[in-house]
């Protein structure tokens, strides 16, 4: 790039300045930074794009179960959550059942000693 085209056509116009190197530099690192933005942002919607169109060729060509995805991931999230609502319970009447073994083992004892 030339000096000339830096140079305001006429100088005298009031805002027109001549840029300066570090306000070149600033604008283009900030350029450089949106490119890696969008960049970046392409990318996400071309593997969405590709993730769509994958799903929407196998479910049209039927060679994959006929049972909705969305269906069993559903299904799995309701077995996760009861599968961890059971082993809470079984923590619970695991805590009890130590407690109740504890207290016998106590009530054995107390019997023998007052002999």
């Amino acid at each position: 790039m030339n000096e000339s085209t830096l140079l305001p056509a006429h100088p005298s116009r009031t805002g027109e300045w001549r840029r300066s190197a570090a306000s070149l530099q600033t604008d283009l690192a900030n350029a450089l930074e949106a490119n890696k933005r969008l960049t970046t942002r392409v990318r996400q919607l071309e593997t969405r794009l590709s993730t769509q169109l994958g799903e929407d060729v196998w479910a049209e060509s039927g060679l994959g179960a006929s049972i909705d995805i969305d269906q069993l991931q559903r299904r799995i999230t309701l077995l996760e959550q009861e599968i961890a609502d059971k082993r809470g319970e079984l923590e619970e009447r695991s805590e009890e059942l130590e407690a109740a073994r504890a207290a016998n083992r106590e009530l054995t004892r107390s019997p023998n000693h007052r002999t």
